[in-house]
């Protein structure tokens, strides 16, 4: 299994922009790969449709360490953990995630780091 560090500088506070990401009205905004309209929060869980059809996302507890791990249950029934961090950067801050290739081919791989790396940049526009 593979893993990569896709990541972006975010010239704004460490603090914002974790407030923003753990916001889960916000993850339509920027998270196109997860969430395609308004995310339904039940308890501790978020309900999102995605392209891949219904998903549940559970994220760590609110933390000061800029922690945002998240499992995602696909409509399959298979959960996906999904390291995230925000860190403090010399220009604001570095939004950091771990992706894992897990069962996919080297082509889905792929794919799934370029779609990442776009919500990334979604997330810069809309914070900077």
């Amino acid at each position: 299994m593979e893993s990569r560090h896709v990541s972006c500088v975010i010239a704004a506070s460490p603090q914002s922009v974790y407030e923003f990401i753990a916001d889960p009205a916000n993850l339509p905004q920027w998270a196109a790969g997860l969430a395609r309209s308004e995310v339904e929060v039940r308890g501790d869980e978020l309900v999102a449709q995605s392209p891949m059809g219904e998903v549940t996302v559970r994220f760590v507890p609110r933390n000061d360490l800029g922690v945002l791990d998240h499992d995602v249950t696909l409509p399959s029934g298979a959960t996906v953990n999904n390291p995230m961090r925000v860190l403090a950067h010399p220009e604001g801050a570095e939004v950091l995630f771990t992706v894992r290739s897990l069962d996919m081919t080297p082509e889905e791989f792929e794919a799934d780091c370029a779609a990442i790396e776009a919500d990334l940049r979604t997330l810069q526009t809309l914070l900077e």
